[in-house]
């Protein structure tokens, strides 16, 4: 809990959570639910899609319409605890949402996210979504194929092809809060932890908070660098040559195709 917090907060002083924009999700472990919770539900809520996959998990969730600057505040009233139950179908609130709020309404694209990420990796326990102004401007500037977004940003920054170096994958403009929008993040996130929603922000996904916020803070910093230079004539860069002994040094494999 004190983690989430901490979380929230420094995404919110780092200007990626205006208002209530952006959300987080963490699988719970249940034996640690159960140390601190009476497991009695205090209503069930609708989820609005299925994922059997994730019945009988616990998550803690960012609630829908909650300000990120109201977590260290209040977090029994921005944030919750729900058990699914019924293939995913419902959501039993443990703990939370005292105001009698729910959790995000980007909660299908959550889940989802959380099913697809578990299978390429069974320790990932994190989701997080924001709007990282610099990612963000780049979208409306940048070629959105995905091979050349991920390579723009490797070239930015020595540390990107070691943080990720599965790349970043980009999906056009999509009506967000949506079941649509949950399976075709999921979809994305089979290849990679970064997802980038083009003039809306970037989904992460990671082991931790720590893991899930680092990836996407080292992406927004590249974003940052290149929006700085894009309209100046390039004159040095991060070579491919260069990135394979990166990778090298650093025991990384770049995405398939990626590099010359």
């Amino acid at each position: 809990m004190v983690e989430m917090i901490r979380t929230a907060t420094n995404m919110y002083n780092h200007g990626w959570d205006e208002r209530n924009g952006g959300n987080i999700s963490m699988l719970l472990d249940e034996a640690e639910v159960r140390e601190y919770l009476d497991m009695q539900s205090i209503c069930t809520l609708e989820t609005g899609f299925a994922a059997p996959e994730l019945d009988g998990r616990f998550f803690l969730v960012t609630g829908t319409g909650k300000y990120f600057m109201n977590v260290q505040y209040d977090p029994a009233k921005n944030l919750g605890i729900v058990r699914l139950i019924e293939d995913g179908t419902k959501a039993e609130l443990l703990w939370g949402y005292t105001d009698g709020g729910r959790f995000t309404s980007e909660f299908s694209a959550h889940m989802m996210s959380h099913v697809a990420r578990l299978v390429v990796d069974p320790l990932n326990r994190v989701v997080m979504h924001c709007h990282p102004g610099n990612l963000l401007a780049m979208t409306y500037v940048h070629d959105l194929d995905e091979r050349a977004f991920t390579r723009t940003l490797w070239q930015m920054c020595t540390e990107c092809i070691v943080v990720f170096p599965d790349g970043v994958n980009v999906l056009p403009w999509m009506l967000c809060g949506t079941n649509e929008i949950g399976e075709a993040t999921a979809k994305k996130m089979e290849t990679a932890r970064l997802v980038v929603w083009a003039q809306h922000g970037i989904y992460g996904a990671g082991r931790d908070l720590d893991e899930t916020f680092g990836l996407i803070e080292t992406a927004e910093k590249a974003a940052e660098i290149y929006l700085k230079i894009a309209h100046l004539p390039l004159v040095n860069t991060i070579t491919d040559e260069q990135m394979h002994l990166l990778e090298q040094r650093f025991g990384v494999k770049a995405r398939e195709g990626y590099l010359q």
